[in-house]
C-alpha cells in the first residue's frame, strides 16, 4: 500500500466513505491540467468544486472531464498576469486575498 493509498483510506474513515469510490487518478490528472493550464492554486479548488458536484449526484469521470476541457482550452496568461496571481496584492504570495489566487497559510 503506497503513502496515497494510507492516506486516502484514512481520510475515507474520517469522513464515513468508501475508499472504492475515489478515483485518486482522476483526482491528480484533473488538478495538474488546472495547475498547468490555469493557476497553480486553482488545483486545489478545482478538486473541492469537484467534490461537491459529486456530492449533488454528478459522475465524477463525467465531471472531471468537463473540467479537463475547460481548463486545456482556458487562454494563457500572460508573464505578467501569470505572477500578480500567484505573488497576491504587494507581492507577498500565500495572502490568501480571493483576488490573489493564492493560498492563505494554516
Amino acid at each position: 500500500m503506497t503513502r496515497m493509498d494510507e492516506w486516502v483510506s484514512a481520510a475515507c474513515a474520517e469522513l464515513d466513505l468508501s475508499p472504492a469510490d475515489v478515483d485518486v487518478r482522476v483526482v491528480l490528472d484533473l488538478a495538474r491540467d488546472v495547475a498547468h493550464h490555469v493557476l497553480r492554486p486553482g488545483a486545489p479548488v478545482t478538486a473541492y468544486l469537484l467534490g461537491v458536484a459529486v456530492g449533488r449526484g454528478a459522475d465524477p469521470a463525467t465531471a472531471a472531464a468537463r473540467l479537463a476541457r475547460l481548463a486545456a482550452g482556458w487562454p494563457a496568461a500572460d508573464a505578467a498576469d501569470s505572477a500578480a496571481g500567484a505573488a497576491g496584492p504587494g507581492g507577498t504570495e500565500g495572502t490568501g486575498s480571493p483576488d490573489s489566487g493564492a493560498i492563505a497559510p494554516a
